[in-house]
């Protein structure tokens, strides 16, 4: 069970999450412990330069969609790293709010 589970849990019944996700990762969008606020996918598939909340390789990242290729979402960090593929299946919310 990783760090994200349960927000996934909420995610997937319907649920809005909120959160502080700690990490360097994601800086100049979303610093280390700044509250975000995310929202189950719902019917609208992610789009290039979305954050969601996902699994790739059966990790869970908060991290940006770099590219789109059918059902098929790139995620990476806001630093140039390239987390892999993933389905939409394993895309379970986007980020609509990062608190200052």
């Amino acid at each position: 069970m990783g760090w994200a589970a349960h927000y996934i849990a909420a995610l997937k019944s319907g649920q809005s999450v909120q959160f502080r996700p700690r990490g360097a990762s994601m800086v100049g969008r979303i610093a280390s412990g700044q509250l975000v606020a995310v929202e189950p996918l719902g019917a609208v598939p992610p789009v290039k330069d979305e954050i969601v909340l996902c699994k790739v390789n059966g990790n869970e990242y908060l991290h940006l969609v770099k590219a789109v290729n059918g059902n098929r979402f790139q995620i990476g960090n806001n630093r140039g790293g390239i987390n892999g593929w993933t389905t939409l299946v394993q895309v379970f919310g986007r980020c609509v709010k990062v608190e200052l």
